[in-house]
């Protein structure tokens, strides 16, 4: 794994303890470096470069054309379309669905190649997976979601991305922290909630925002109609910057944390 982000800030001699965070300028700091990590990644090799656009794109070339194209002898390297899955984070999404979108691009994709692109793409470390867990076990290999190990690299593709930078982020922090097999999970019949972990019993959702009154209630009631079917100990909405407790009419607490307190947090 990259840098987490308390190993992002330990490198940078940049403390984060309760005491520093009290203080505006060292509290600032920390929120400088967030921006930077949030943005480019945690890649120990590029954590200290000032500028680190031109060291991800060489980091990317690597893992496309070394530990994925010329690894697995691909010659149509074309049809290996990792942009369209860049664009298509936060979203389950079928290899069928994927073989077609990158066809769009005048790059015939079967769906059995799409399968083992997608597979050399999580043996190389460049996606990892999260699966429906209200799904049954079809489903659950056809219609995952994944995720670029690494915001810097993620970034690489999108313009104007930071709501899919940060459950990206948030999907490699659980992933990180609970393991990658039948550890987090997303939920998605007939509501959509972005993460559960069954070890802790967490239902969390992700929202860069939720100062707009639909969107708040939007992603809230999701929360509490997950609780109903799934057992739930401590509900999150992790935003951006915005923190406060929801208090919910059938005595459920919502916490919503801002992301940079939350990596703190995860431990």
């Amino acid at each position: 794994y990259p840098y987490s982000f308390p190993e992002f800030l330990e490198v940078h001699h940049t403390a984060y303890d309760e005491l520093s965070l009290l203080g505006t300028e060292s509290r600032a700091a920390v929120m400088n470096r967030f921006i930077d990590y949030f943005h480019n990644g945690g890649f120990p090799e590029g954590a200290l470069l000032a500028a680190k656009r031109n060291y991800l794109t060489s980091v990317y070339q690597k893992i496309y054309l070394g530990d994925i194209a010329a690894r697995n002898a691909i010659t149509n390297t074309f049809g290996l379309k990792i942009k369209k899955l860049a664009e298509s984070i936060k979203q389950p999404i079928s290899f069928n669905r994927i073989a077609n979108i990158v066809s769009t691009t005048g790059s015939k994709l079967s769906t059995t190649s799409a399968i083992k692109y997608v597979e050399y793409a999580e043996s190389a470390w460049l996606l990892q997976r999260i699966n429906n867990i209200a799904a049954k076990l079809a489903e659950k290999e056809s219609n995952s979601k994944y995720y670029f190990t690494d915001n810097g690299i993620l970034n690489l593709f999108l313009i104007d991305g930071n709501t899919s930078l940060l459950e990206n982020l948030v999907a490699n922090s659980l992933i990180r922290q609970f393991g990658k097999e039948d550890a987090v999970f997303f939920y998605n019949k007939g509501i959509e909630v972005d993460f559960y972990i069954p070890e802790k019993e967490w239902a969390i959702q992700v929202s860069y925002s939720i100062k707009d009154l639909e969107t708040r209630e939007r992603e809230t009631d999701a929360l509490i109609k997950l609780s109903k079917v799934l057992p739930c100990k401590r509900f999150l909405v992790i935003t951006f910057d915005e923190e406060s407790v929801l208090q919910m009419d059938n005595h459920s607490r919502i916490e919503v944390i801002p992301v940079w307190k939350w990596l703190l947090m995860l431990r």
